[in-house]
């Protein structure tokens, strides 16, 4: 089966068309029949006309060779599922409308992908869209990892508690990580660092997460791109008390203007930031170092959630790419017995960490494309 996949993110488009066998692996070792992505910046909810996009995606697509009618669903990547959603889902206007009243909890993720499922429902109507939801991955926590220190009404009636993100990402890791490792999925404790516009670090035993450093919504956790991550909530009482910011300018510092943006005052993206910090920016070499500093503390608290750590994956834009940050986050989690990284090992899915270490240190490539891709074809076929 051929499967359309648009995974709409928060700095970006990727689409690719992706063959899916009897046997419900992705054929070709995994690399799609045709691909493209769109750059929408560090931010895709201040795109004008993010349909058009979709349009000229799928175009770029058919242009590569693929036949539109040769595609038998389209698989969509959404951030929020809540309680909602803890499966693929086949779309239509109910469920958009579900989706839409979780696009509070997801203000930079949950808009572009609706507006994604409808540009893609108007212009292949005959192709059924699947909506695979990152949250649902994080199904597995307990009360204790998910029940936040609050007034209990405000769980039982409001519905606050964490959900986690990046769980297709977190699935593809840990699938990736025990071929690597020649290890069953089951037999594996792990902490994946997803670093990238957006970044959290999840704990998985077993195959399933136990741990999760982002909540409610996305904003909960690392240090980001231009989101603030966790930051003392007495900051942000004051600010809206005493410094005149109104809860939509305060959201909207929290998601656009903070993170390493906020910190630098040049960029949220960490390689021009290391760029800026070689050519002597001392706030661009404070952003990176913050960042890293709140990553290690992020993957040592994941760690405590399991009872030891057989590997530790970096995945995502940083984490795949940024040699030096991933050594500089290793050298800070000695007492979790990592050994020291060379900056400019890893090219490809593998060990980055020597053989025979303690904990292995590995790099993933992110393939969301083919969990989402797996995914459209089960739900599809029945």
């Amino acid at each position: 089966m051929r499967i359309l996949v648009l995974n709409a993110g928060s700095s970006s488009l990727k689409a690719s068309v992706l063959e899916i066998g009897d046997d419900g692996r992705a054929s070709g070792a995994g690399e799609p029949l045709a691909a493209t992505q769109t750059a929408w910046g560090s931010d895709a909810t201040r795109v004008v006309d993010r349909r058009a996009t979709v349009k000229q995606t799928l175009a770029t697509l058919w242009q590569a060779g693929v036949e539109p009618g040769t595609v038998v669903a389209a698989g969509h990547r959404v951030v929020h599922g809540g309680t909602r959603f803890v499966e693929p889902t086949l779309v239509d206007d109910a469920v958009l409308t579900e989706i839409d009243a979780l696009s509070d909890l997801a203000p930079l993720h949950n808009a572009v992908a609706l507006d994604t499922l409808r540009a893609q429902r108007a212009l292949l109507p005959t192709v059924p869209p699947v909506a695979v939801f990152d949250t649902a991955f994080h199904a597995t926590l307990s009360e204790q990892a998910y029940v936040y220190p609050l007034p209990w009404a405000w769980y039982e009636d409001w519905g606050i508690r964490r959900f986690g993100f990046h769980g297709l990402s977190v699935a593809w890791s840990v699938r990736r990580a025990a071929e690597l490792l020649s290890r069953a999925p089951g037999e594996l404790c792990l902490v994946i660092a997803h670093l990238g516009s957006g970044c959290s670090v999840t704990a998985v035993r077993a195959g399933r997460s136990v741990s999760t450093s982002m909540g409610m919504t996305p904003l909960e956790g690392l240090a980001m791109g231009t989101r603030a991550g966790s930051v003392d909530p007495g900051i942000l009482l004051h600010v809206l008390r005493r410094r005149g910011l109104s809860a939509d300018r305060l959201a909207g510092v929290l998601d656009h203007e903070s993170g390493l943006l906020g910190i630098s005052g040049i960029s949220g993206d960490m390689r021009e930031l290391s760029a800026a910090a070689t050519g002597g920016s001392e706030r661009a070499r404070l952003a990176i170092d913050i960042f890293v500093r709140r990553a290690a503390s992020g993957i040592a608290v994941a760690a405590a959630s399991l009872p030891r750590i057989d590997g530790l994956v970096f995945t995502g834009g940083i984490g795949e790419h940024a040699a030096d940050v991933r050594a500089q986050i290793v050298a800070r989690l000695a007492t979790l017995n990592l050994e020291p990284l060379v900056a400019s090992a890893g090219s490809g899915d593998g060990l980055l960490s020597a053989p025979g270490a303690r904990v292995a240190v590995l790099r993933v490539e992110a393939r969301e494309d083919i969990v989402i891709a797996q995914a459209a074809a089960r739900l599809v076929s029945g």
